[in-house]
């Protein structure tokens, strides 16, 4: 016990002080951990033996726990709304990077199974570096970034029929071969202690004498038993743990989850990662999927990365030492393979320039799943120790080159002219008489009280998340920009009654609204405005009424000022009616004196005629006050 601890200690000694490192050098906390490891284990020497393997066995419910996070964030609805990108870019990187690594791992004079199981590994790509630089660099909403968040995610969800599948491929065992497995998985010696540890040795015992249908039929069993839980158990279980209000009690009850899950699967002999994603896909539409995200979510870290350190301390760099040019050839051939057929899949799917190269050299690494299946691999006796050492050392490498990667595609991009990427929009075949252009925050509140109220609208915005946002929720938008004259026209531009012009942008309203004016001078017009100054660019525009963004909301609160310095609700109600009629005349007055050639604060009459108006305002708030005061004071007599 005392070995154990001081191991552990040791390993997360290294975690603190490696990965804060790693990551102010922009290297990404999992190439911190395996550094962490590689120092502490082949170089240092500090950890080892039976201690480390107890502590990897534990780490790797760091893995379980991140496929039942992911399975939670991927509702099933989301799915089918990205099958084509999902199908296609990821299906296709995957299904193509397979089967080219198998035939030149089958050229080197592997088996069909070995060289199936290698493709597998190198197919995926490093999830946890990629989306981690990708946010680090602002990269995520560019085309490229996109890209490569859809084929993560397919990876992401192929890990699970890649560990159904390598049951399949494992070599054959002799019953006494099966025997001695289970009795070095015991640390036992002999046949009649081996009778007498009861049930779980029996069944595991069971599932590995079957032939690979049979592992295969088990596995459906095993899925159809966690989607039944996941439906039918799962919530009435979290309300009887609610009604006790103890927090400690949500999180016994996440890891109760995933560890239960783990001992039935591990129990028949299949992969609880496995189990664990598939209960997280089950559980994503849950009332509680938010609670056991952040239950579990520090758990998952952690262990993480000490599977990752686990990982660095136990690569065998006698083999690298051994094979220097060998191991790195691979790395670099891995990377360069992958390489060319994420470009060719980039420029079929339309990824042009800086996206281009961002998707090819970001997903051109070997990834942390890639552990996964060598390790699940080793233990199906699908690969042998030999080459499982390899490729540990070939996906390490692949890892760890992925930094002077994205410096290659900085490179590239700084040379690259600047493109802005146009996306077609969308063939707009709906009319109204109420068109609303932009839907941000404010386009959004004014769509919902039209539509409400029984009357159709149209709604364009140049946002494509902010349209996709709206289709969720069952509310039809079309992408496009709203000034352009083809869509407008399209919308009924000429037919319709009221347009909203709620674009954030000022200058594109301000556009939006001399257009529309010109091409319909019937149309009524509804503005947003930034401030007082592009009020009365709208104003000039041909906008009939203009909305300052926050004017309403300022009034509002200033209304609640009044009230709680001990006027009445009617008294401040009313001086706010007055303020709102001052400040519209207001406004017309200023128009014209405004002259959009001098700045504000060098514009004399202007000033001299603010000046005028903000003492009108004081007076009438003043007189309208006592006058309120004494129509209450009358009726009170009456």
């Amino acid at each position: 016990m005392e070995g154990f601890l001081f191991q552990a200690s040791i390993f997360l000694a290294a975690a603190v002080i490696a990965v804060p490192l790693a990551a102010r050098l922009g290297l990404g906390s999992v190439l911190g951990y395996l550094a962490a490891g590689i120092v502490i284990g082949p170089i240092l020497g500090l950890v080892g033996g039976h201690e480390t393997l107890e502590l990897q066995h534990f780490a790797e419910f760091g893995v379980v726990m991140m496929l039942f996070l992911i399975g939670l964030e991927l509702e099933p609805r989301a799915l089918w709304d990205m099958r084509h990108r999902l199908l296609g870019l990821g299906g296709l990187q995957i299904s193509l990077t397979t089967l080219l690594v198998m035939a030149v791992a089958m050229g080197f004079g592997l088996p069909v199974g070995m060289a199936f199981a290698v493709g597998m590994i190198f197919a995926l790509s490093s999830t946890a570096i990629v989306l981690q630089t990708l946010s680090e660099k602002g990269l995520m909403q560019t085309g490229g970034g996109r890209s490569s968040f859809s084929v993560l995610l397919t990876q992401d969800i192929a890990v699970i029929p890649m560990l159904a599948l390598l049951p399949l491929l494992a070599l054959p065992k002799s019953p006494d071969k099966v025997l001695s497995d289970t009795l070095d998985r015991m640390g036992q010696t002999s046949i009649d202690s081996y009778q007498a540890n009861g049930a779980h040795e029996v069944a595991t015992t069971f599932i590995d004498s079957l032939p690979g249908w049979g592992v295969t039929l088990m596995t459906l069993a095993a899925v159809g038993a966690i989607i039944l839980a996941g439906i039918y158990l799962i919530n009435p279980v979290f309300r009887y743990i609610h009604a006790a209000r103890l927090r400690e009690m949500y999180t016994a009850l996440a890891l109760l989850i995933v560890v239960g899950i783990s001992a039935v699967m591990s129990l028949v002999g299949l992969s609880p990662a496995l189990g664990a994603f598939l209960a997280g896909v089950v559980l994503a539409n849950s009332e509680f999927r938010h609670e056991m995200e952040s239950d579990i979510a520090p758990f998952k870290s952690l262990l993480l990365g000490l599977f990752f350190i686990t990982v660095g301390a136990g690569i065998n760099f006698s083999v690298l030492a051994r094979d220097t040019f060998a191991v790195l050839g691979f790395a670099l051939a891995v990377i360069l393979l992958k390489g060319l057929i994420l470009y060719g899949l980039g420029r079929a799917f339309g990824l042009t320039g800086r996206n281009l190269w961002l998707f090819t050299l970001s997903l051109a690494q070997a990834g942390e799943f890639g552990f996964v299946l060598i390790s699940f691999s080793a233990q199906q006796n699908v690969l042998p120790a030999q080459l499982t050492e390899m490729l540990l050392l070939v996906v390490a490498l692949t890892m760890l080159i992925t930094p002077l990667l994205f410096i290659l595609y900085d490179w590239l991009s700084n040379r690259m002219e600047d493109t802005v990427e146009q996306l077609e929009p969308d063939q707009i075949d709906e009319q109204a008489p109420v068109i609303i252009a932009g839907i941000g925050r404010f386009g959004q509140v004014v769509n919902r009280l039209v539509r409400s109220s029984g009357f159709n609208t149209v709604v364009l915005d140049h946002d494509l998340a902010a349209i996709q946002r709206m289709r969720r929720f069952g509310v039809k938008g079309f992408f496009g920009d709203p000034t352009r004259p083809e869509l407008l026209n399209a919308a009924g531009l000429h037919k319709a009654k009221v347009l909203v012009a709620a674009l954030d942008n000022p200058e594109a309203t301000t556009r939006l609204v001399a257009f529309a004016r010109r091409e319909n001078p019937g149309l009524h017009i509804v503005a947003r405005a930034r401030d007082r100054t592009h009020v009365f660019r709208l104003y000039k525009a041909g906008a009939n009424d203009i909305v300052r963004e926050l004017f309403d909301s300022s009034m509002r609160a200033g209304r609640y000022v009044l009230e709680n310095m001990g006027l009445t609700e009617f008294e401040a109600a009313e001086l706010e009616k007055t303020f709102y009629r001052h400040d519209r005349q207001s406004v017309r007055d200023l128009a014209a004196l405004w002259d959009p050639d001098t700045p504000t604060i060098e514009n004399k009459a202007y000033i001299a005629r603010a000046k005028e108006l903000e003492n009108e305002l004081q007076t009438m708030l003043l007189s309208q006050l006592e006058e309120t005061i004494d129509d209450q004071a009358d009726s009170t007599k009456g």
